[in-house]
């Protein structure tokens, strides 16, 4: 009884191996469908290259004028000079690129203008009967601006709450341009006069005039040059220090100081109005300016351009069936 059980166990257990074999096999053969392909990659406008513009104010130190306006020969040691080139502003624009997170490189360009060229000079002149000395003072005045080109490079110093400090020089051409100049001198001497009373002896020996109250009376000339407007090329280079503040990932904003060497500059021939001949040019040298500047940097990298959608949409696969 017992063994006839057993066999009909084995028999159901062999029937149902035999009718769930064939399922088995076909969902073996049912494969899920592969990934669909990844996206292109999104393409960067732009990369590391930034627009800039800058504006702000100068103070400029005291140049050195050539001798050219000196009326007389008298000894340095009788002279003393008063040259300025008044402050001013500017404004500029450049491109640049960000090579590495720490350094960067720009070409500007820029025009400046002060509030002109002034210069003098006093000196002692020779000394008179009685003692009575001399002197004159020559002043000049003109105006004064600028176009300079310059090629720069920054060290990024690292950034803290989004503010990065930097350093950076440049070199570049300065176009320096002086017009209207003129000179005026001023001389001022003893009076002297000749006594032709004593008709016998003829003219005495002219002599000092004094007024009533013995004081002497003095007498001043004068006179003026003017020089023709003139545009002259010269070197110049620039450091830089300054703060940039991050107010995007794109926008940078910069308070920077700069010094700016500006080379030397001079004046067309002059001439007096009275005259046919032509006068020496003005020479001024070592033009330097003390510059703060407020600065905007924008980058044109970051933006990226979204893959264009197929022109037809693709069919969803359907299951693999592996075939024998």
């Amino acid at each position: 009884m017992a063994r006839s059980k057993l066999n009909a166990l084995v028999r159901s257990l062999t029937l149902a191996a035999s009718v769930g074999a064939p399922c088995l096999a076909a969902a073996a053969d049912l494969m899920l469908p592969p990934p669909p392909p990844p996206p292109p990659p999104p393409i960067e406008v732009g990369g590391g290259w930034y627009l800039r513009g800058d504006v702000g104010a100068s103070i400029y130190t005291r140049p050195r004028y050539s001798d050219a306006y000196d009326y007389t020969g008298y000894a340095e040691s009788n002279r003393a000079f008063g040259n300025a080139v008044g402050g001013g502003g500017f404004a500029g624009v450049g491109v640049g690129y960000q090579f590495t997170p720490f350094l960067r490189g720009d070409i500007t360009g820029e025009y400046r203008y002060s509030t002109g060229l002034r210069g003098s000079e006093y000196y002692k002149g020779p000394d008179f009967d009685n003692g009575l000395g001399s002197y004159g003072v020559n002043k000049s005045s003109g105006n004064f601006d600028s176009a300079v080109v310059l090629a720069n490079a920054y060290f990024d110093l690292g950034t803290w709450y989004g503010i990065t400090p930097f350093i950076g020089g440049g070199v570049g051409y300065a176009f320096n341009h002086v017009s209207s100049y003129s000179t005026n001198q001023q001389f001022t001497s003893p009076t002297y006069a000749y006594d032709y009373t004593n008709a016998g002896c003829g003219c005495i020996p002219y002599a000092p005039v004094y007024d009533p109250n013995g004081n002497p009376v003095y007498n001043t000339n004068s006179g003026s040059k003017f020089y023709k407007d003139k545009t002259g090329g010269s070197f110049a280079w620039a450091l830089h220090a300054g703060l940039a503040y991050n107010v995007t990932d794109a926008l940078k904003i910069e308070l920077a100081y700069r010094y700016l060497n500006l080379g030397k500059a001079e004046t067309g021939p002059g001439f007096v109005p009275c005259c046919t001949g032509s006068l020496q040019a003005i020479k001024i040298k070592d033009i330097e300016a003390h510059d703060v500047k407020i600065g905007l940097r924008y980058y044109l990298g970051g933006f990226v351009a979204a893959p264009l959608p197929p022109l037809m949409p693709e069919p969803i696969p359907g299951p693999l069936v592996r075939k024998y």
